[in-house]
């Protein structure tokens, strides 16, 4: 390898060349069109690389750039599928290839699309660099294979990375954190899990009732023990639970019984609160069902070409509608709709419906968790199977409506990692880093990214991040320099951190956490993670601490809703049979609900709330109805120019409302000169805003990219949008679009 491919494609040590080829051709997305560029492909144990010969003499860098990825990189953990083009003909990539094709297309993850042309490349060079690609990124591999390894062994680690972020590493984390909340009243840290003598899916120290012995806990290895998620200011906790396998026989269904009963007799008095239980593998859809809608609704934007994007524009969305992926998110939030279950053909409009509608379905479901905490002041304890997938959304997605603290970056940076990285959610597994099995498999991580962007479009002011914090956070979820996000407990990061490093064998790996965004990005870059708009808390008047308790300012933002009085005092009581059933796996259609309960209560408490004037410091509870569900389009379409809105789009109003804000600071700045420099300071948090009339819509990952004409359809394709008789009418074969180019 030459010293110039090296200085080109290797960011730091660790990175080694594996295959390269010369003189291949990569296609521009612009009609169908033979536009490129021509350049050298190149795979290496990080990511695949095309080093475009023009890439000295580009004007137009982007100003937004990531220091790890550029434009042009991919990196192997981020390939989704490779398809060779033969005779015109696209064939999936898999395996041995006995024929090697003209053209390769890779389809990523963050649904990026490149088109390489391979007919200039020497035969030789295209069996090495296809062979090298497919293998590489297709096949199955060891844990000790990732990057991640070869770069903690052999980079220099010299950052913190945690600013601010709480790792809830330590025992003193988890303390902090029920001293926060104020549930260390009724919840304790235990230490039950050192040494992972308890299980090693459980994460060293968790929290549980102050109630619960070291020999609950030790039993069945945690299985049936509450574990604490968070505490509502009114005393209420939102708790999670690991169910029994559902396959026992009767002999140790009966002991599982016996002990949950005790469990349960132990933590019926007082000071707890009642409790309602959520089976989340009855009440929410499958993982199965996650990942199947999602692979159909990433299609409608994995566009080769811009005439694929015009063909397919015009159905759009009946297309995306179809996909239900909103409905899961809507039903995440509240489960006050019934929602039945959508029946027809496995097509790609159904798959899409399918999508949008889970989408809708976790954001209910949330809202639901949240009315019980809030106004019947009611215990809620998630059950899943293995209590790592839909029990972090949704006790995620019900910390961020509830808890502003969890709206800054830095809360919500603690809180992934508490319920997330330690909670021993299975990142691994579910993005398939390895390659080992699609069937576990799903975007369960992504699903609850959406639901938080729902909530930062809708409450741009109660969030200190935005969304292209949100974006570049799921795309991290690919990049193999961070553990965050690749191991499936803290067991496994902690026995795989102590092998020793290959630079230095002198100690453990020293992993870098994504929590450290500098590694990423520079200082300009950075700005654009930070909401200049955020309506930061205001600090209390000392005078009027004493008359003014904090749980009451959080409920003066809460809907006047009464709270129905608490008839009895413990967990169970007389449901505990009922609820013993359903933890130890069987099948149970409805849940507990009390019976003098309004069955509409759910459906009140949301339009109360929404009645009211919104305080971006208390309770936040989304838009779930109709259009309020929208696609996160700058994640999903910023690869796409033809989806861009030059000088339009949420940018456009954002800048003119930085303009206004720095009009008002350099006012400030004349009444009071001694403050000037802070305030200047503030005044260029974001710089790149400046001229939005130039600015895409979905900046800053597209700034002034190209903008595509719009081809010529044939009539056949607006059959299903306009009557026969106005076709008749039509003397022409195709209808221009041109005319309507933004």
């Amino acid at each position: 390898m030459s010293v110039d491919v090296a200085s080109q494609c290797f960011f730091s040590t660790g990175e080694l060349l594996l295959c390269e080829a010369s003189t291949v051709y990569k296609y521009v997305q612009e009609d169908g069109s033979n536009r490129g560029t021509y350049g050298k492909l190149v795979c290496t144990n990080f990511k695949i690389s095309f080093l475009d010969d023009d890439s000295a003499s580009d004007d137009n860098e982007p100003q937004f750039k990531n220091k790890i990825v550029g434009e042009n990189d991919i990196t192997l953990q981020c390939v989704d599928q490779i398809y060779g083009v033969y005779d015109e003909k696209k064939k999936l990539l898999t395996g041995q290839l006995r024929k090697y094709p003209e053209k390769l297309i890779i389809y990523c993850k963050d649904l990026r699309v490149f088109n390489f042309c391979l007919r200039y490349t020497k035969e030789e060079e295209v069996k090495r660099i296809v062979s090298g690609i497919v293998h590489h990124s297709q096949t199955p591999k060891l844990l000790k294979r990732l990057f991640l390894f070869s770069y903690a062994s052999a980079a220099p680690n010299n950052t913190d990375g945690r600013n601010q972020t709480v790792m809830f590493e330590t025992l003193e984390d988890w303390r902090d954190e029920l001293e926060r909340t104020k549930g260390n009243v009724k919840y304790k840290a235990v230490t039950t899990n050192e040494g992972y003598r308890v299980s090693e899916k459980l994460p060293l120290y968790f929290v549980v009732p102050i109630c619960i012995s070291e020999d609950s806990i030790l039993k069945y290895e945690g299985r049936g023990i509450p574990i604490w998620c968070w505490s509502c200011h009114n005393g209420a906790a939102l708790l999670k639970m690991s169910a029994f396998p559902k396959e026992q026989d009767d002999s140790t269904s009966q002991m599982q019984k016996a002990f949950l009963d005790g469990i349960y007799k132990t933590i019926s008095k007082p000071p707890y609160e009642l409790l309602k239980m959520d089976d989340l593998s009855s009440s929410l859809p499958s993982l199965q069902d996650i990942q199947t809608a999602y692979t159909r609704f990433k299609q409608l934007f994995l566009i080769d070409n811009s005439t694929d994007f015009w063909a397919t524009d015009v159905k759009w969305f009946s297309l995306l509608e179809s996909t239900n992926w909103l409905e899961i998110i809507r039903f995440s939030v509240e489960k006050f709709i019934d929602i039945t279950k959508i029946t027809g053909e496995a097509n790609i409009r159904n798959f899409t419906q399918l999508f949008l509608y889970q989408n809708r379905r976790v954001l209910k479901k949330a809202i639901e968790v949240a009315e019980c905490l809030e106004i019947q002041h009611t215990n809620v304890l998630l059950i899943e199977e293995s209590a790592t997938d839909l029990c972090c959304v949704i006790s995620s997605l019900v910390q961020v409506m509830m808890d502003s603290y969890s709206r800054t970056k830095s809360g919500f940076q603690s809180l992934i990692q508490k319920e997330w990285v330690i909670g021993g959610h299975g990142f691994l597994d579910r993005c398939n880093h390895l390659h080992k099995s699609e069937k576990e498999e799903a975007p369960v991580f992504l699903l609850l990214l959406n639901c938080v962007w729902q909530l930062v479009q809708q409450y741009p002011p109660a969030f200190e991040f935005t969304e292209t914090y949100l974006t570049v956070l799921s795309d991290s979820l690919y990049v193999p320099i961070f553990s965050t996000f690749f191991f499936n407990s803290q067991h496994q990061r902690d026995t795989n951190k102590s092998g020793e490093s290959l630079k230095t064998q002198s100690g453990p790996f020293r992993f870098l956490t994504v929590w450290d965004w500098s590694v990423q990005f520079d200082p300009k870059a950075l700005a654009f993670l930070n909401n200049p708009l955020y309506a930061e808390k205001p600090k209390p008047d000392r005078s009027q601490r004493k008359t003014a308790r904090f749980k009451h300012q959080r409920q003066l933002s809460l809907p006047l809703t009464p709270a129905k009085p608490s008839t009895k005092r413990g967990f169970f009581r007389e449901e505990t049979d009922h609820l013993i059933k359903n933890i130890l796996g069987k099948r149970i259609g409805k849940f507990i609900n009390s019976s003098d309960e309004p069955p509409n209560s759910l459906r009140e408490f949301y339009d109360s709330w929404h009645s009211k004037p919104v305080d971006y410091h208390g309770l936040l509870l989304p838009r779930i109805d109709g259009p309020e569900i929208k696609v996160w389009a700058q994640r999903y379409l910023r690869w796409i120019p033809e989806a861009q809105l030059h000088g339009g789009g949420t940018i456009a109003t954002a800048a003119k409302i930085l303009d206004l804000m720095e009009e008002v600071q350099s006012l400030q700045v004349k009444m009071d000169e001694e403050h000037s420099q802070a305030v200047s300071g503030d005044v260029h948090s974001a710089p790149m805003l400046r001229n939005s009339a130039r600015l895409s819509s979905l900046f800053p990952f597209a700034l002034l990219q190209r903008q595509s004409v719009k081809p010529a359809l044939p009539t056949s394709t607006w059959k299903d949008l306009e009557d026969e008789d106005d076709l008749v009418k039509r003397d022409d074969e195709f209808v221009d679009l041109s005319g309507d180019m933004l």
